[in-house]
């Protein structure tokens, strides 16, 4: 079975406060054109559901058409971390993470998908060697950032490129049951981009 974690994108699709809207529109129209509906897109590349390049953070960092493909499709562990305000490497301890590479964070932060939230749950900058040390590779997360919102420092996505952990952001993850998944996620190829829309989605596995 094919579960859609990604959140529908239009013109009430909330994005980060004074950032570009979502909007699509007909460029040309079939009654114009004789033939064929022709659209556009207008969007941030952090809006939804997306991949987070380092170069997001880090003039330095790889822009969105380096990120290896492999870390976007693969088997992926989601855990229920709903209950933490703060969720630190403490709350992985009973969490058996061997040969987990792609890692899923349920928080349930964001419960109205039509409203920016407010207040995120702290994912502390540790995470990111404890990660390391675990062999994850992507942690994917249904909120809009890793970091606070107010926060200008991104101590946790700085954490998290040091350690080789990669980011993908504005996951929903509402009907989805803790456990083993294969998960496809593909970033577009565009070049020198700081991120890019995805539509995620996890298979069951049988």
């Amino acid at each position: 079975m094919i579960i859609d974690i990604s959140r529908m994108l239009n013109r009430e699709t909330p994005t980060w406060p004074g950032d570009t809207p979502f909007s699509y529109e007909l460029t040309w129209s079939k009654e114009e054109t004789g033939s064929v509906n022709v659209g556009q897109l207008t969007s941030s590349c952090h809006t939804a559901t997306h991949v987070d390049a380092p170069y997001h953070f880090n003039n330095g960092g790889l822009t969105i058409e380096q990120l290896p493909l492999d870390l976007y499709i693969g088997d992926a562990l989601v855990v229920d971390v709903s209950t933490k305000a703060h969720i630190k490497p403490e709350d992985f301890t009973d969490i058996d993470l061997t040969n987990v590479r792609r890692l899923l964070l349920k928080t349930n932060a964001w419960a109205d998908p039509t409203v920016f939230p407010k207040d995120l749950p702290l994912l502390e900058a540790t995470l990111g060697k404890f990660f390391m040390e675990h062999g994850i590779e992507l942690i994917g997360v249904d909120l809009p950032s890793v970091d606070p919102l107010e926060s200008k420092t991104l101590d946790t996505h700085h954490a998290f490129e040091a350690s080789g952990v990669h980011i993908l952001e504005g996951l929903d993850l509402s009907e989805v049951e803790p456990g083993d998944y294969r998960l496809m996620a593909l970033p577009l190829k565009i070049e020198g981009a700081d991120g890019s829309p995805v539509r995620a989605v996890l298979e069951t596995k049988e």
